[in-house]
């Protein structure tokens, strides 16, 4: 019998792999791979890779001046790197996180999207090829929104924990969203002392939530699951567009041989009464709406500080590297 992630693959689901150890990737064959500032931190860590920090600072010391400056450049060109790598792994796309601490300011996200883009250009890299993952803020959104319809940059909105971030980056014509289906669990079950499991686990219901109204109103925007804390996670979404999982779970899928049925269907969310909506045009409604959500307010401000914490330790290692 094929193994439980073999027939994951079989219901349609693409799967990624959600790591910056792209020496792990290839045992499991993922058609694209994801990373973010935190999986990277944690890559630069193993001595295996230390040599793509050398790469990146000798590069930064080329092409800019101050140390403040060459670092900024270095970081950007450690996260190309590591992309670039996984690119001669994968058939796919690489997503490529801009700044976190950018998450409030549109012009500097598109500035710097921009930038990462250029830089996968110089490594022979054409930007189809590219997802550049931003945070599903108000100002990201329309960041996302600009880069997609004038610049021809495919994005990745991350950070996505409620309906009404899905629902105005369906608007904003975005590539892939990436809603955390971990993340909003563990908040449920901090503040509810409840255990769920597949069928109840609510971040699974968001993603199927989120999925049937795409389905619904033939959006082209791919749902990708994100942030699993275990296998009954996955295996409940079998089905949705794209899931992204991390080495340990693949590894515990291609040892299972579990059944994985399809359960989620485009055209069974066909038939579904769900009413439209619309955000992207207005902002205070957004804003409100979302603020409403204690859960997606509370799990993004904190994805936020997280990410921009470990930018800040990739950047000061840096930033050390430079001015040695």
């Amino acid at each position: 019998m094929p193994s439980s992630l073999e027939q994951l693959k079989a219901t349609g689901t693409v799967v990624v792999a959600d790591t910056g150890d792209f020496e792990s990737i290839a045992k499991f064959q993922p058609q694209d791979a994801t990373t973010n500032p935190s999986l990277i931190l944690a890559a630069t860590k193993q001595p295996q890779y230390a040599k793509l920090i050398d790469v990146a600072v000798e590069y930064a010391k080329k092409h800019a001046k101050t140390p403040e400056e060459q670092a900024t450049v270095a970081l950007d060109r450690l996260l190309v790197e590591f992309g670039t790598r996984i690119l001669a792994i994968v058939p796919g796309r690489v997503s490529t996180e801009v700044d976190a601490r950018l998450s409030f300011d549109k012009e500097a996200t598109i500035k710097k999207a921009l930038s990462i883009i250029a830089l996968y250009k110089s490594m022979g890299i054409d930007k189809k090829r590219v997802l550049i993952k931003i945070a599903s803020t108000w100002e990201g959104i329309q960041a996302a929104q600009e880069l997609e319809s004038k610049y021809g940059v495919h994005c990745n909105l991350t950070l996505l924990f409620s309906y009404v971030q899905a629902v105005a980056c369906a608007e904003a014509g975005v590539t892939l969203i990436s809603p955390f289906v971990g993340r909003i669990m563990d908040w449920y079950k901090a503040k509810t002392g409840e255990t769920y499991d597949s069928t109840s686990d609510p971040g699974v219901q968001s993603v199927r939530e989120i999925f049937n109204y795409y389905k619904k109103y033939d959006y082209k925007t791919i749902v990708m699951g994100a942030s699993f804390r275990n296998t009954g996670e996955i295996e409940a979404l079998a089905g949705v567009d794209f899931l992204t999982i991390s080495p340990k779970l693949l590894e515990q899928l291609s040892d299972s041989s579990k059944a994985v049925p399809k359960l989620l269907d485009s055209k069974k969310a066909k038939s579904l009464e769900i009413p439209r909506d619309s955000f992207i045009n207005d902002e205070p409604k957004f804003r409100f709406l979302f603020n409403e959500d204690a859960m997606a307010t509370e799990k993004l401000s904190e994805g936020i500080r997280k990410f921009s914490a470990d930018c800040a330790t990739l950047y000061n290692k840096l930033l050390d590297k430079v001015s040695a």
